[in-house]
């Protein structure tokens, strides 16, 4: 089967020469492996790493290296998903790594009869000190966003969504493309388009990816602001696509600004309340997050990470939904993006 590995990139880097090194250790038949670059207009040397790997001696079927211009991942996975011609669509992100039976094992799965298939995307650290391990807890901990299926599940199952997966190319034909109104929750409404017309997503476990983790905490808060500022526009457009859980750091904002609100007309058992009940599970929190790795100093800052990175995401779903009028005058309507 010929599987089109379609990698979007914008200012990767050095990230993506690491990929493509993995890509080359690929133990499946290159010879059945088609790759699609998409360049958002990178203003590092993305785009140079991916012409030197096109001009290179390789024994792909095919690499092939697009532009973007409007940058955003909904558009650049679409224009990949025109050129494909492979049975098998797998998308990676630019700043993953993968082993070398990733290809095979995806293919195998799609082979004994599902359409959509993926593993566990397993977040690493660039380097081991003691901030980045802690920025790392905060990331994939349960409380603080790794609530996701396809980090946990230990056994083959049907779940709502996976990352980096292979889907069979008559799911695309049938669905369509991505909706390009949507910068960052495109995932969420093309996946429930695809449960709607009847597609299971199948977490295999034995399927591994690793995701580099940010590095940063303040690249961190941004990126949990503008996961939830998405979300807020995106009910507008297919409010089902999420579950309950994307809407906890919203009421957790609501409540503390109600709270403070009573509290000045001297109601103050509602906040302390609060207060009091999210701090102990804060703490029980960290406390499991941390109870099995070796103890560092930083780990102590974990409650507070965690209740910003809560706030941050709350936040941004309550601008969201304040931008979400004038966002939907300023957007058509979804426009189905048809995949020949």
């Amino acid at each position: 089967m010929l599987v089109s590995f379609i990698v979007v990139a914008l200012n990767a880097g050095e990230k993506l020469r690491s990929l493509i090194q993995d890509i080359n250790k690929q133990d499946y038949d290159h010879k059945c492996i088609e790759i699609i670059f998409v360049d958002g207009n990178s203003e590092d040397n993305t785009k140079e790493i991916m012409y030197n790997f096109a001009k290179s001696e390789h024994d792909f079927n095919k690499i092939c290296i697009l532009d973007n211009p409007k940058k955003i991942l909904p558009c650049g996975w679409n224009i990949a998903l025109k050129e494909s011609k492979g049975d098998i669509i797998l998308r990676v992100d630019a700043h993953s790594s993968i082993p070398s039976n990733f290809i095979q094992k995806n293919v195998s799965a799609i082979q004994s009869g599902e359409k959509i298939v993926g593993g566990h995307r397993i977040s690493i650290i660039d380097e081991k000190s003691a901030w980045q391990k802690t920025l790392l807890i905060a990331e994939t901990s349960l409380f603080g966003s790794g609530i996701a299926s396809y980090r946990r599940i230990k056994e083959k199952e049907y779940v709502s969504t996976l990352a980096h997966a292979a889907y069979s190319k008559e799911v695309f034909k049938q669905v369509g493309g991505y909706d390009e109104r949507l910068a960052r929750t495109e995932d969420n409404e093309i996946h429930y388009r695809m449960k709607k017309a009847g597609f299971k997503f199948l977490l295999d476990p034995d399927i591994k990816s690793y995701h580099h983790a940010r590095n940063t905490f303040t690249k961190m808060l941004k990126q949990k602001f503008m996961n939830g500022y998405w979300i807020g526009l995106t009910l507008g457009v297919s409010p089902r696509c999420f579950s309950v859980y994307h809407f906890v750091p919203l009421l957790f904002v609501l409540a503390i600004l109600s709270g403070l609100l009573l509290s000045n007309f001297g109601f103050a058992v509602p906040i302390l309340s609060l207060a009091i009940l999210y701090s102990f599970f804060n703490i029980i929190n960290t406390v499991f997050s941390i109870i099995s790795k070796r103890f560092e100093l930083s780990y102590l800052l974990l409650p507070v990470l965690f209740f910003l990175l809560h706030i941050s995401y709350g936040l941004g779903t309550i601008k969201g939904i304040f931008k979400l009028p004038i966002w939907l005058h300023e957007n058509r309507a979804f426009i189905k993006i048809d995949i020949n």
